[in-house]
């Protein structure tokens, strides 16, 4: 079990970091849009970008190389899946509550891996998260990009529920 926070410190970046280490950043492009730079610690880049008519797939991409691809589907759950070191596997990103929200993300057969609380920061306009992950979570291999990866579903959820 370990504990991560992610700052924004504008409305345009987030950084996650354990033990005040950094893990990431994520940088949107600008307002509204889904497309953003996730930079790991060791300054390896990965772009994000919707994809399709109407953008409702969002990719992770190495280059030119999918990674990871993630969609919402109708009842509000994002349901990513990887492509990491050739192996595809399957995610379930979903808000919880709404008195105590929170956002968990669960492997495909149910078992909860991280979840994510959003602070709102009235003083900057920003939100911050506290992410709690599970120890099957810390073993996984590609769990920082899945971290920044989460980071995105969260952003992206809170904005497709402001603009509704």
């Amino acid at each position: 079990m370990a504990e991560y926070q992610a700052k924004s410190s504008n409305s345009l970046s987030f950084e996650i970091t354990k033990e005040d280490q950094l893990t990431g950043k994520i940088t949107y492009s600008s307002w509204f849009k889904f497309n953003a730079v996730i930079e790991m610690a060791d300054h390896k880049n990965y772009q994000i970008e919707p994809k399709g008519f109407w953008g409702t797939t969002i990719e992770l991409k190495d280059g030119d190389r999918v990674l990871l691809k993630f969609r919402m589907n109708w009842n509000g759950e994002i349901i990513v899946q990887t492509y990491f070191e050739g192996i595809k596997d399957s995610f379930v990103f979903k808000h919880r509550g709404i008195f105590k929200d929170s956002f968990v993300l669960t492997d495909k057969i149910g078992t909860e891996l991280l979840v994510m609380k959003p602070h709102f920061k009235w003083n900057s306009l920003n939100y911050e998260y506290q992410i709690i992950t599970s120890e099957n979570f810390e073993d996984y291999n590609s769990k920082e990009l899945l971290l920044l990866t989460s980071l995105h579903c969260a952003n992206y959820y809170m904005s497709t529920m402001v603009v509704v």
